[in-house]
């Protein structure tokens, strides 16, 4: 490292690595995740990427390429309904709705007025 250039085509060379290592991770993992391919397929594409990577990088983005991003936008839109529906299961019913519940059950005559304020007292809680 007797120079700045040196340095400079070192970096250079460490962010191709690490950006051809992600693409690589991004296709192992598609392949792995895409319920439509056979163990064939799959084991025909890892075998590809082990002899001859970079073409076989290519020729997967390719080939591949948009249904490999219309299956990783199915994943994360997957991921965020399961979320919202964890999310409005852990938060229940806002305290409005068991209020006006408690209140309804008050007006049939199933609960009493003191019943009516411990329930009200527990939604306000």
């Amino acid at each position: 490292m007797d120079s700045f250039w040196d340095w400079f085509w070192l970096l250079t060379w460490w962010f191709f690595l690490v950006m051809y290592l992600v693409i690589l991770f991004q296709i192992i993992g598609d392949l792995f995740r895409d319920r439509h391919l056979s163990g064939w397929w799959k084991a025909l594409w890892l075998i590809a990427l082990v002899v001859l990577p970079f073409l076989t990088a290519l020729v997967y983005l390719i080939a591949r390429g948009r249904g490999m991003a219309h299956r990783h936008a199915e994943r994360l839109t997957n991921a965020q309904e399961e979320t919202e529906a964890y999310i409005r299961d852990v938060a229940g019913t806002p305290a409005t709705s068991q209020i006006a519940d408690a209140k309804a059950l008050l007006d049939s005559g199933a609960i009493d007025e003191r019943e009516f304020a411990a329930l009200k007292a527990k939604a306000l809680a």
